[in-house]
């Protein structure tokens, strides 16, 4: 399945030449640096507090974004994040990517009690389900079934949400 982004097409220079043409530069100057101040602050409370008050993201409640979790500096408010979900260190959420000849733009939608390893990166118009995991290091490219365990570049299921279940009554059972 395709990601759910909108494509714009652009002529002359490639799309990030152009891209204060798309967002302004104050905007992007206020993301970046509250993002900065998000990145290094070890209270999680206050990092949540920052990204939903001034930019506008969609954080549930007692969602964790661990140090240095890179949002997107320019539409972060196109970020839903579910609640008591844990975004891994050093993870980098797009809501864009700008190309040679087009720039595309999509919503992340991270669900309830999902699991985001570190150094993941996430892409544009992506549908992460509730209760599914994301190993370290994967490049989410695609949607992410609910419950599944998934992981790699390029990102495959490992486990489904039923292979998960009885993954964790043999886990629990010893």
């Amino acid at each position: 399945m395709a990601r759910k982004t909108e494509r714009y097409r652009v002529e002359g220079a490639n799309s990030l030449w152009q891209m204060y043409d798309t967002v302004s530069f104050w905007k992007v100057m206020k993301c970046f640096l509250i993002i900065q101040i998000g990145r290094y602050t070890p209270s999680l409370r206050v990092k949540n507090w920052l990204y939903r008050t001034f930019l506008k993201m969609d954080i549930g409640k007692q969602t964790s974004l661990a140090l240095m979790v890179m949002p997107d500096t320019m539409f972060p408010e196109r970020i839903h994040i579910g609640d008591n979900t844990v975004i891994g260190f050093n993870t980098t959420i797009l809501a864009h990517e700008y190309l040679i000849k087009e720039y595309r733009l999509g919503d992340v939608h991270i669900g309830n009690e999902v699991m985001v390893g570190a150094n993941s990166t996430i892409l544009p118009g992506v549908t992460i389900g509730d209760g599914a995991t994301v190993s370290a290091a994967t490049l989410v490219h695609k949607d992410v079934p609910a419950g599944c365990l998934v992981g790699g570049n390029p990102m495959r299921v490992i486990y489904t949400a039923e292979q998960m279940v009885e993954r964790n009554k043999l886990l629990h059972s010893t």
